[in-house]
């Protein structure tokens, strides 16, 4: 916020000194003599600022940057008189200023909303006078080793290892997955993951900042920390262009005896046109990508994005929809698919599961007639045994099933491994002991996903799938989309190990997800694009780009209108340049005086602007 304030002020101050300019211009051109300049109001100005952080950079920090060439053309033009080119610097120099602030200004509180995720106390199990009772303590009385209840509904406050207990685990915070996973004694559960449906006893194994969820805040920050700005071209520079410009007009002055050339050199040599070069057309391109729904954070990752040879996709919420959907209903013979639909979504309806959820959901639009139900059991983690019509109904897993004395031939555990190769989740269905059917649910294909996929293979730009689903699920959606590069059952930290191995062997990388768990990997990946409207506010706040309209086919655009913004900034450059060498030329000949100077080197400012904004109104769609 002090940033945005810090550029909010700086306008009205800017506009002020490019009135007094303006007045100095008239006056100067109807040969009005005041006794006092109106071009020593952007001089203080814009001016000041600019003259200290030369000296700052020059005795503080050791560095030449393109403000003391600035700042050495101000003090030039002063000395000999010439108060309104030393004004004109400092104006256009201070418009650039305030340009490049606003690109590369972006709010950055990522961090802040995945601290916010962290749980602040948990259950304890502790011994009061020979008895284990529960105690609500906060989350830095947690030790390893302790044993710890969560209940259904609530948020898991530290890693631990299931020690008593079945229930559904929704951990698409660390890895993604649309699916609750079914969790037993034994298995491992992660801090900020979301227990479901039964409660829990866990041992703790990692706590503090060795959880996981720390260590995903601990990868955004560090990610942040290590992604450097991107130093401005004029600075990059002005190693080489103060020496020359001292060199030259040194040079103009013992060639000619004549002090007005030599400032006429500093002046003309000033890099304004130069320092607007970038801004003005990312601004450009900026208000380009607002206007098809895509908002840019910051110039740096515009620029990088049309170098990107490689676009990293998660999977879920991002190639799909994120949303479970029944895809099979599958029904023994005596039953048909209608009347298995309306057995489960009648059982399934006091369920609190997400797959149960979806699944009366979908019947719901299929307008099916539900049946009334005597009784409801629900196994946490395995299933739900429910009485309808004096029949008993049984939904579940496939161990779910057996444990019920429901046998399961050869030809059913074909279709299981043939859905689950589909990357589908299934629901077996039993009544009365005896096996009714299936019903499946997966996740949905966008479907631009394949077209997206092909046009960016077309550009010549490397499709990499980085998934925390299933190996199955994962190859599978692969398959469907056109993917070859699948890394699949990745935890957070791998995401980034993969991005920063791609990364080191050359490629420019893209990373597009919409989780929590998505986000150090788009702070670590050259540029980070995330789904603003499906997506996190975790995600998006850790992208540097994000897509409001959830719409990835923008990611081909994105990429062609980066490229033609990286164009325009080259040409902008050389325009700048060519036009500053010629005036330079010119002013050594004694053809120009700091006054003609400024204004001629104003052109090249006014070229370049145009030009940007020529960008605004091109198509890339």
């Amino acid at each position: 916020m002090e940033k945005v304030e810090e550029i909010l002020s700086s306008i009205p101050m800017t506009i002020i000194g490019g009135i007094f300019l303006g007045i100095s211009l008239v006056c100067m051109l109807m040969g009005i003599d005041l006794t006092i300049n109106p071009a020593w109001v952007p001089i203080i100005i814009s001016g000041i600022p600019i003259l200290y952080g030369a000296a700052t950079d020059l005795f503080c920090e050791k560095t030449i940057s393109s403000e003391l060439l600035v700042s050495i053309a101000i003090i030039a033009s002063i000395t000999i008189g010439e108060i309104f080119a030393a004004g004109e610097i400092a104006f256009i120099m201070a418009i650039g200023e305030i340009l490049e602030d606003i690109t590369v200004n972006r709010a950055k509180k990522g961090i802040s909303q995945l601290i916010k995720l962290s749980p602040q106390q948990g259950r304890k199990i502790i011994k009061e006078n020979e008895k284990l009772v529960e105690s609500i303590v906060p989350i830095d009385e947690i030790y390893k080793d302790n044993i710890l209840r969560v209940l259904p509904g609530e948020m898991i406050p530290v890693d631990g290892k299931i020690i008593f207990g079945n229930s559904s685990v929704d951990q698409s915070i660390m890895t993604g997955e649309s699916f609750p996973v079914d969790k037993t004694i034994d298995d491992e559960v992660f801090c900020g993951t979301l227990n479901c449906d039964g409660s829990i006893d866990i041992i703790t194994t990692k706590v503090g900042e060795d959880s996981s969820l720390q260590k995903l805040i601990r990868m955004v920050k560090e990610a942040e920390e290590n992604k450097a700005p991107m130093q401005r071209i004029v600075d990059k520079w002005a190693g080489w262009l103060v020496p020359a410009a001292l060199i030259i007009a040194v040079f103009a002055y013992f060639l000619t005896s004549d002090i007005i050339r030599a400032v006429t050199v500093l002046v003309v040599f000033c890099p304004c046109a130069l320092a607007l070069a970038t801004p003005t057309s990312i601004m450009a391109a900026v208000g380009q990508a607002a206007k098809h729904g895509v908002l840019i954070k910051s110039g740096e990752a515009l620029e990088k994005m049309g170098k990107v040879n490689c676009v990293a996709f998660d999977k879920t919420g991002t190639l799909t929809f994120g949303k479970l959907k029944v895809s099979d209903i599958i029904s023994v013979s005596s039953v048909t698919e209608k009347e298995l639909l309306k057995l489960v979504c009648s059982s399934e309806k006091r369920s609190e599961h997400p797959l149960g959820k979806a699944i009366v959901e979908y019947g719901k639009k299929e307008n099916i007639q539900f049946l009334e139900v005597e009784d409801f059991k629900m196994i946490s983690g395995k299933g739900i045994i429910t009485k309808i019509e004096n029949d008993e109904i049984y939904c579940g897993n496939s161990k779910f099933l057996q444990e019920q004395g429901i046998f399961l031939d050869e030809d059913i555990e074909k279709n299981l491994e043939k859905l689950r190769k589909q990357g589908k989740i299934s629901i077996l269905i039993g009544k009365n002991k005896k096996y009714t059917g299936i019903i499946a649910l997966s996740d949905t294909i966008r479907p631009t996903a394949k077209e997206i996929v092909k046009k960016l293979k077309n550009m010549g730009t490397k499709v990499v799938l980085l998934t925390g689903d299933h190996k199955q699920t994962a190859d599978y959606f692969a398959e469907e989309i056109g993917i070859e590069n699948v890394y699949s059952e990745l935890l957070p930290a791998e995401k980034v190990t993969y991005i920063k191995k791609l990364e080191k062997y050359g490629d420019k990388v893209c990373m597009i997800g919409d989780g929590v768990n998505d986000a150090p990997a788009l702070k670590t990946a050259d540029v980070g694009v995330a789904m603003a409207s499906m997506g996190t506010d975790i995600a998006i706040e850790a992208s540097d780009i994000a897509l409001m309209g959830d719409n990835i086919e923008k990611i081909p655009y994105l990429k062609k209108l980066s490229s033609a913004t990286i164009k325009t900034i080259k040409f902008n450059i050389t325009a700048s340049m060519t036009i500053n060498l010629i005036a330079i030329i010119l002013s050594v000949l004694g053809l120009l005086n700091p006054i003609t100077g400024a204004l001629v080197h104003n052109v090249g400012s006014v070229l370049v602007v145009l030009n940007a904004a020529l960008l605004y109104d091109r198509n890339f769609v």
